[in-house]
């Protein structure tokens, strides 16, 4: 069968699923000369992804999490003679007309249901999780820890998943020029020297015990650096502003909203630490992001977060304001800490890279296909 993949792209502009899509569609273009593509992507939405001749886009506009996106995109890969469907998402449509690989980023909607919007939504991602699990070809997953939640929870076999870390943009890494760092950040109206958190911020990411934290800091017999947030937007920013306002917060703590991806280097080059104290993650983008730039990381004793950055991060318990500000104050007051813990970062980030997340999804599309594949990257 020689038709093109085709990927759902739906969520390209999202958040996490949106950077593993801007990533992986990126590296394929650059290290898979051969196979063609077809890109289900929303109406007018390219995130600034210039791709070759043989990634035809087609615009989709069904919404995530609706009855439509059960058919239409099942019908797109029909129309397209697809032989393979990749869904980023664990939403695989009804009757799809070839094998589907699905990539399972969490199991946060079944761990955590209190975090979820409504009650369906829980039953929703219990029957889709279910169905991903038993239909794929392949399972996909972003960390050993979530490898070993879908055996736990939904009887994935293990022969069956390729476990493929997330990747880091290249820019991460090369450290700016300090001008060209004050610059960026004074677009922003920032000046480096700052605590970061960057994420969309829902319940899992614990933002409330975050700014418990940083008054606690404030109480203490030395002022903290300022607190920036990036990456709320819409009702959620305002929402955020509102509570900043009721905490007093508004002097020291700011919330700049969503930036444009080339913003992020110089938002975690010009920060002390990132702190990212979540809950819950699959992965967690904004560690492997902040180690790459050389940012020292505070984030949650967490087996995901051990696993991610691998010992080069300063642990705290997430649900103890105490401790997430006792973790903060130990690299304020230690530069050689500080200075470690970058180093540290730099090494570990070197095996999260966006090309060798195409190599391995390649594998897994192989295999998913009944392919044997030999070479590089081949392990999926």
């Amino acid at each position: 069968m020689n038709g093109p993949i085709a990927i759902d792209a739906r969520k390209l502009a999202d958040y996490g699923i949106g950077t593993y899509l801007r990533g992986l569609l990126g590296a394929l273009a650059e290290i898979d000369p051969e196979r063609r593509y077809v890109v289900l992507a929303p109406p007018g939405e390219r995130a600034g992804l210039e791709l070759p001749e043989r990634f035809r886009w087609v615009e989709e506009p069904a919404p995530g999490y609706s009855l439509a996106e059960l058919f239409a995109v099942a019908r797109r890969a029909r129309q397209a003679g697809a032989k393979l469907l990749h869904a980023p998402h664990y939403v695989i449509p009804l009757r799809p007309p070839c094998p589907v690989v699905v990539t399972v980023h969490d199991l946060i909607h079944l761990a955590h249901p209190e975090l979820l919007p409504r009650p369906l939504a829980l039953a929703y991602a219990r029957v889709m999780l279910a169905r991903a699990a038993r239909l794929a070809a392949r399972v996909v997953t972003v960390s050993e820890t979530v490898a070993r939640e879908l055996v736990a929870e939904l009887g994935v076999s293990p022969g069956r998943m390729s476990v493929i870390p997330n990747g880091v943009d290249e820019r991460f890494r090369a450290t700016l020029p300090v001008e060209r760092l004050s610059d960026d950040l004074a677009e922003l109206g920032l000046a480096p020297g700052y605590l970061l958190f960057v994420g969309n911020p829902k319940g899992h990411k614990n933002l409330p015990r975050l700014l418990d934290a940083y008054q606690r800091l404030q109480a203490g017999p030395i002022a903290p650096p300022p607190l920036v947030l990036v990456g709320a937007r819409g009702e959620a920013a305002a929402g955020l502003q509102r509570e900043l306002r009721r905490r007093g917060l508004g002097d020291q703590v700011r919330s700049i909203g969503f930036v444009r991806e080339d913003a992020l280097p110089a938002l975690y080059q010009g920060a002390v630490a990132l702190v990212f104290v979540t809950l819950a993650e699959g992965f967690g983008l904004p560690l492997a992001e902040a180690l790459a730039a050389g940012t020292p990381v505070v984030t949650s004793d967490l087996p995901v977060h051990r696993e991610v950055t691998g010992g080069a991060a300063e642990l705290v318990d997430p649900r103890d304001p105490a401790a997430i500000a006792a973790g903060i104050a130990r690299l304020l007051a230690e530069p050689e800490l500080r200075a470690a813990r970058a180093r540290a970062g730099r090494e570990r980030a070197a095996r999260y890279r966006w090309s060798d997340v195409a190599r391995r999804t390649l594998a897994a599309y192989d295999r998913a296909l009944g392919v044997t594949t030999a070479g590089p990257g081949a392990s999926a």
